[in-house]
């Protein structure tokens, strides 16, 4: 009989631009890992890492006990987190949390629950850290890949993304407000020009098509949005610089990772992924703001280790 599984999951990048609150990627950078074990009595979390330990207030925390409940669980279960994706940086780190916990809780007791399934328990995590349910990181960080999230019922479709598309993310070393996520969404518009949409929506539709034919130029060209980043872009100190750096560089797209504020750009085998980050750094060192930055490519999503 298993007691206890552990499950790593990676972080990951939304919006690429035009596909707000619908595309997700997930990253081969970081992981968050859980040890979910059943263990006493009640939902107790243990970590070395400064977040909450209440359930409620954790996202991984919450989605075990909803799925607890659900499943009407009455074993004791221990999680262990071990964070390993940066928190606040628009790098989906509660939904790498909320997507390990859940994939866990679905192989300790043998659920066998569907990709759907398991996204609709991971998005309740971010209720925790985000105030509100998204699933376009879970999605990506429990599938792997690129993936599109369509609500009402969920319906999440991943595409493999082509081999040759590299990531190079700039991580600013700057103080991020706790609720970063609801600050980000209160600067968004709230109406938008039919024309700003219609240039969005078309270069969405082009970005799929890019991910579906494996066309990393096509994606790179693609990841274009005069809706959000221009809102949202102010809140990142250097932006403009960053990216007018990394297209000179030769990125091929560039935009604000999740609400960032981490800058993220879209490369290939064909370029020079290193330049490229060198360039973003310069970018931000031009406002005094030192950065991190990371080359990665996509992540195969969550697994059990």
């Amino acid at each position: 009989m298993v007691e206890s599984v552990t499950v790593k999951a990676p972080c990951s990048t939304a919006n690429l631009g035009p596909g707000f609150d619908v595309f997700g990627l997930a990253l081969d950078a970081y992981y968050d890992q859980i040890q979910l074990k059943k263990e006493g009595n009640g939902i107790r979390i243990q970590s070395f890492d400064s977040i909450p330990v209440e359930p409620e207030k954790n996202s991984a925390g919450l989605v075990i006990k909803e799925m607890a409940k659900k499943f009407k669980i009455k074993t004791g279960l221990v999680l262990k987190i071990k964070k390993g994706v940066p928190t606040g940086f628009g790098m989906g780190s509660s939904a790498a949390s909320a997507a390990a916990a859940a994939v866990a809780f679905n192989a300790l007791f043998k659920l066998k629950l569907d990709g759907n399934s398991l996204v609709q328990y991971a998005g309740m995590g971010e209720l925790a850290s985000a105030g509100s349910v998204h699933y376009d990181n879970v999605a990506a960080s429990v599938l792997g890949g690129f993936v599109i999230v369509r609500t009402n019922p969920l319906d999440v479709i991943k595409v493999v993304p082509p081999k040759d598309l590299i990531l190079c993310v700039a991580i600013p070393k700057i103080p991020v407000p706790q609720k970063k996520t609801e600050v980000a969404r209160k600067v968004l518009p709230k109406q938008v020009k039919l024309s700003d949409h219609v240039k969005n929506l078309s270069n969405a539709s082009t970005l799929t098509a890019g991910f579906m034919k494996k066309d990393t130029i096509l994606i790179g060209n693609s990841i274009k949005d005069i809706i959000v980043e221009p809102a949202r872009k102010h809140l990142i100190p250097g932006f403009d610089k960053v990216k007018k750096n990394a297209l000179s560089a030769g990125a091929m797209g560039v935009t604000i990772s999740g609400a960032g504020p981490s800058v993220i750009s879209f490369a290939s085998t064909s370029t020079n992924p290193k330049k490229i980050s060198d360039a973003m750094k310069r970018g931000f060192a031009m406002v005094g703001v030192e950065c991190t930055t990371v080359i990665c490519k996509p992540s195969k999503g969550a697994t059990v280790i």
